[in-house]
């Protein structure tokens, strides 16, 4: 009989279990959404004390948020190579599945973004593939809906039985597009200082015309407290800024703007990324941020980093001008 090494990151729990002619010999979680790459050697470390010898690897190939699935899979990837042995994918929510059996219910476990990652199942085979939608969406279905808000995760013990069944899959199992991006070729990002503060004002004025702040406004903005400003630069000349604020524990995005001739190169994504790290740093529980109605280019964006419309202010950027309000948590 065969000696299986069972890996789970698809959700917040980081699952190791060894499974010996088909015997549980070692089973170890640790619960933290953020500390898959730390856990899981210490995990596995610990199984091989219990059980040096180890014939294949199976591994939860998700659905699940992009950072964490990768974790585990690159794992087992490169563990069964090392070892040479067989590495088996299976789907992650599959396992949660095999807990119960309602003839029609519903699996689903945190894609953060206030959506989940869910699979339905009938009689106890899934319909069809992963897909992600709002909470809200399942509870129309009106059907029992099981998985991590009920604290109810993947059962590594199932993936040898999944496995088994040549329900398996070769290529994590990705239902959204990461956030993952390669940064902007060339561009130094930075502290933004004093000494930027009339370049920039002359990219304000470029970009915004008489709506633009003034170079007091700016002034007064960049040397507020609570608040963060970055920079980017291009071949030593400053090209796009930005800032956020901490209020009372919610950030609030001041500005990010780019100059004209360097958009559309993955700037404002960079900066806009790290203005959210600065706010977690910050124990900020959400950020917020305004876009004009119709702004076709950052609308995508915001959307792209889990932001969502909460209200709208009417001639926020003057007459006819309106303002979407987005808001994402952090917490």
């Amino acid at each position: 009989m065969s000696t299986y090494l069972l890996l789970d990151t698809s959700t917040s729990r980081t699952s190791v279990v060894v499974v010996k002619n088909n015997e549980v010999i070692f089973s170890e979680y640790h619960d933290g959404a953020l500390s898959h790459g730390e856990t899981l050697p210490k995990l596995v470390a610990a199984a091989l004390k219990v059980s040096p010898q180890i014939d294949e690897v199976i591994v939860g190939m998700g659905p699940g948020p992009f950072t964490g699935l990768r974790v585990g899979i690159s794992f087992a990837q490169s563990f069964a190579f090392a070892r040479g042995i067989k590495l088996q994918g299976v789907c992650s929510l599959d396992a949660i599945a095999s807990q119960f059996s309602d003839k029609d219910f519903v699996v689903a476990v945190d894609a953060r973004r206030k959506e989940v990652f869910y699979a339905r199942y009938t009689d106890g085979v899934r319909i069809g593939e992963p897909n992600v939608c709002q909470p809200s969406q399942l509870n129309a279905l009106q059907i029992p809906i099981y998985g991590e808000a009920l604290n109810q995760f993947p059962d590594p013990k199932a993936f040898v039985g999944i496995a088994d069944s040549n329900k398996t899959y070769l290529a994590p199992i990705y239902v959204r597009r990461p956030d993952a991006y390669p940064a902007p070729v060339g561009v130094k990002f930075r502290a933004m200082t004093q000494l930027d503060l009339v370049p920039a004002f002359a990219i304000e004025k470029a970009a915004y015309g008489k709506d633009g702040w003034s170079m007091a406004q700016f002034k007064e903005e960049y040397l507020g407290k609570d608040r963060m400003y970055v920079a980017a630069e291009f071949g030593g000349e400053l090209i796009s800024y930005a800032g956020v604020f901490n209020l009372a524990g919610v950030a609030d995005v001041l500005t990010i703007t780019v100059a004209d001739g360097h958009r559309r190169k993955g700037i404002g994504r960079e900066l806009l990324r790290r203005l959210i790290d600065w706010s977690r740093t910050q124990k900020c529980e959400a950020i917020m941020l305004e876009v004009r109605v119709g702004n076709e280019e950052a609308i995508p964006l915001y959307t792209s980093f889990g932001f969502i419309e909460i209200s709208r202010r009417k001639d926020y950027y003057g007459p006819g001008k309106s303002a979407i309000v987005m808001r994402k948590e952090l917490k």
